[in-house]
């Protein structure tokens, strides 16, 4: 059995101050026990405009932020889940959002480009237009990692829409999922837990999701309601509102017990065809 934290954020177009605050919240968690820590995504930066992101991009494996991932880690001994991370792309004007899993000796151990972008009009919203493939170019590739608390995935924010990416982690073993999110206040209050409790149903594994939740100076409302879901779907511990950590000891026995009992994973007859 291991704790495993999520850190809620409200994060700011200030690089410095919000990595100060995440280090806090990181800390926190640490004191809590807490072995593998999840930050929400854009933990480093919510700017001004969907821009901003290309200011702080980073060459992949060198830069401010993935030197402060690394260092936290090896200075908390902890596994670090880096929320987000602006990554230089190929394509110009673009950048990659990368999930990037660092071990307790602060050595990274993979890296997740988010896949599914936040291209959509919401309805209520005071921003309602949201257009993330202008600054941000797609991954591709599913990323599932060893790590001492089980077989990790990685996602971020709108792919908990899409269950077919976390059919394609089962595949390979997934046991708990990191999620790091943004979801807005309107999608948010409609479908958080709901996407949420439904990841971890279908596919009988714990599910951490970190979440940025408050407002931010570029006007944007997001919902927070930081989670950890157990393979059952109970909703294990959340932070509704506000900036902080929630912390819960997981089994990954729970997990096998939970699979051999209620063996609906092996009950599927379907299949699409994803890679």
């Amino acid at each position: 059995m291991h704790t495993i934290a999520a850190v809620q954020m409200a994060s700011g177009p200030n690089v410095s101050s919000n990595l100060d605050e995440a280090a806090r919240h990181i800390r926190a968690a640490a004191k809590q026990g807490a072995k593998l820590i999840v930050l929400p995504e854009f933990f480093a930066l919510m700017g001004q405009s969907e821009s901003a992101v290309l200011d702080i991009s980073e060459a992949d494996g060198v830069g401010p932020i993935q030197e402060f991932l690394s260092h936290q880690a090896s200075e908390n001994r902890i596994w670090l889940v880096g929320g987000t991370v602006p990554i230089k792309s190929p394509v110009p004007e673009k950048a990659r959002a990368a999930c990037m899993l660092y071990d307790a000796g602060g050595q990274r151990i993979a890296r997740y480009d988010k896949i599914h972008l936040f291209d959509v009009v919401v309805d209520g919203d005071a921003k309602r237009r949201y257009a993330e493939s202008r600054t941000i170019d797609a991954g591709s590739e599913i990323v599932v990692a060893e790590t001492p608390f089980g077989r990790l995935g990685l996602a971020a924010c709108y792919d908990l829409r899409f269950p077919e990416l976390f059919r394609c982690m089962l595949r390979q073993g997934v046991e708990l999922i990191a999620v790091p999110s943004a979801f807005t206040a309107v999608t948010g209050k409609a479908h958080w837990e709901t996407l949420v409790r439904a990841r971890a149903v279908e596919n009988l594994c714990y599910v951490i999701a970190a979440a940025q939740g408050g407002y931010h100076l570029n006007g944007r409302e997001t919902h927070g309601d930081s989670m950890i879901v157990d393979p059952w779907g109970t909703v294990l511990k959340r932070r509704r509102k506000g900036t902080g950590v929630i912390a819960q000891i997981c089994d990954r026995k729970r997990v096998d017990a939970i699979r051999r009992g209620f063996p609906s994973i092996h009950h599927m007859r379907l299949t699409c065809n994803v890679p």
